[in-house]
């Protein structure tokens, strides 16, 4: 809260927050550049500055995990999760991305940056980290699933693909003491085939390119993208809140 509005002096913004929180929302979902926000919005360096302030002290994140929270409790969940699903999404770069983060995934045939994610069995996100796209999954994966443990301490299973067998499994055992359950396609699976637990983390992905802005990585900064993904599921999430519930639900 800002200090003018408690009263300890300080100059009054010169916009209020929902109009601040509306300009980005709709940059996410379009898709256009910080300069072209139209002029019904505040001005784009405002705008700009109210998305870097929040990044750099953990706000949208903050924000994002009550939101979810409360989406979760609305859906008759526990507001912490005790499961989570992971999996990685590699995407193209603009040239805007440099060169120290970014990469080329050879087996996708991807040039750019991944997505990291692990998400609840609601398809809510947990945890994310964007890195260079040939970093591999389970490199990844272990610090991802660290900072998982941290912040969600009920969590004790998490479903992965192939993509994760081998050391990562004993790892997550023995010193996170979490679970790693490998979901794999069988030998006689051909075509596609919707795969148990695994599709809710490849849905949430197909949430995140509906939004514009996350068709590719156009973000200087890692951190910035995972903000915007932050922003994108606070839209999603929000929607699912002004929802009327369905009869018969409590």
């Amino acid at each position: 809260m800002p200090a003018w509005f408690q009263g300890r002096g300080g100059r009054p913004g010169g916009y209020c927050h929902r109009q601040l929180l509306d300009a980005i929302r709709y940059l996410v979902a379009g898709g256009i550049s910080w300069r072209a926000m139209p002029a019904d919005f505040p001005a784009w360096a405002r705008v700009y500055a109210f998305f870097r302030r929040w990044r750099e002290h953990g706000l949208i994140a903050e924000f994002h995990d009550r939101l979810r929270g409360k989406v979760r409790e609305r859906e008759g969940r526990e507001a912490e999760p005790t499961a989570g699903i992971i999996d990685a999404q590699s995407v193209r770069a603009a040239a805007t991305v440099p060169a120290a983060s970014r990469g080329y995934d050879g087996g996708k045939k991807v040039p750019g940056r991944k997505r990291h994610i692990v998400t609840d069995t609601l398809g809510l996100l947990l945890a994310i980290a964007v890195t260079a796209a040939n970093i591999g999954d389970r490199d990844a994966a272990a610090g991802l699933l660290m900072r998982l443990r941290r912040l969600h301490r009920d969590i004790t299973l998490v479903w992965a693909d192939g993509g994760y067998t081998g050391s990562l499994v004993g790892w997550c055992r023995d010193k996170l003491a979490l679970t790693l359950e490998i979901v794999k396609r069988t030998d006689d699976m051909t075509g596609f085939v919707v795969l148990p637990r695994r599709w809710v983390a490849e849905r949430t992905f197909a949430w995140l390119m509906n939004s514009r802005r996350l068709a590719r990585d156009y973000e200087t900064l890692p951190a910035t993208s995972e903000a915007m993904i932050r922003w994108s599921m606070v839209t999603r999430m929000s929607r699912r809140m002004a929802r009327p519930r369905a009869a018969g639900r409590h």
